[in-house]
């Protein structure tokens, strides 16, 4: 059930709608990148970040095929460029594009290793992996580059591209609110805080307050490890079911996790660090 959510572009387009008014300093909004002159026509690239935990500082093309892409650096740390996820509107049906990302920060990266960044469609919700033959990873100089090769297949289509699956502030809280809608038993969500922005620090146990034995987890610590929510949720799903092994867990012990640590760090497409630039 949690690998199915993490498939859907349903939760990222509520938040951009949710979030569209408001400001993410340094990312581009809605950005035309073309050469030529003249009126726009399909193939005329939109980019857009400016929404929900998204990244992607400037776009730059090179010629008819390559775009230069730079990541938007976290948050008063400069030293971080890793995280991105962005959206490409006004495509032309069989466009190809190479996507340079010029400043990539991270030199032990899993793109190495088959990883490869994700994609998804307004008509395709599911978020796919691009094929690892698009995909090359590269150093210049001192800087670490990667190129993404990608062909538009739909004109009518908006575009999303992400170092890996999203999950944002917004589609926790909206999942946290069921769990307490649901009434679940030996279930609790508690406000353990709240961020330097008034973001909910939430804490949840789940189980028997009376168990002997206590296991506390936490996600999110760093906003890019999007894959620790889905494994969160998951485990959280688990518990509360109604399998053998969840009552059993419930009448043992009591489970505290804090499912999202830098909900700051998250809503602004940062990937280590807070709004304050700490790692």
């Amino acid at each position: 059930m949690a690998e199915a959510a993490a498939l859907s572009l349903a939760p990222v387009a509520a938040a951009v709608q949710s979030v569209a008014s408001q400001l993410f300093v340094g990312n581009v909004s809605h950005q035309l990148v073309r050469r030529r002159v003249g009126p726009v026509a399909p193939g005329d690239l939109i980019f857009n970040a400016h929404f929900e935990s998204g990244n992607l500082g400037r776009v730059e093309q090179i010629d008819d095929v390559e775009y230069e892409l730079t990541i938007r650096h976290d948050t008063q740390n400069s030293k971080q460029s890793i995280w991105f996820f962005f959206s490409v509107r006004n495509v032309a049906r069989g466009q190809r594009v190479l996507f340079t990302f010029t400043n990539y920060s991270k030199s032990k990266s899993l793109f190495k290793s088959g990883m490869t960044p994700m994609v998804s469609s307004t008509s395709r919700p599911g978020w796919q992996r691009v094929p690892p033959q698009n995909l090359f990873y590269y150093k210049v100089k001192k800087h670490l580059r990667f190129t993404l090769a990608f062909v538009f297949d739909n004109d009518d289509d908006t575009y999303f591209f992400a170092y890996s699956f999203p999950y944002t502030y917004t589609r926790l809280q909206a999942y946290l609110a069921a769990l307490d809608d649901a009434g679940h038993h030996l279930y609790q969500r508690t406000l353990l805080g709240v961020s330097e922005q008034q973001r909910r620090l939430d804490l949840l146990s789940i189980g028997d307050p009376a168990a002997r034995s206590v296991v506390f987890l936490s996600a999110r610590i760093h906003p890019g490890e999007t894959p620790a929510s889905l494994v969160c949720q998951g485990l959280i799903d688990h518990l509360l079911g109604s399998s053998p092994e969840a009552l059993f867990l419930r009448s043992r012990v009591l489970f505290k996790i804090v499912p999202m640590l830098n909900p700051d760090g998250v809503y602004h497409g940062n990937y280590r660090c807070s709004t304050l630039g700490h790692d």
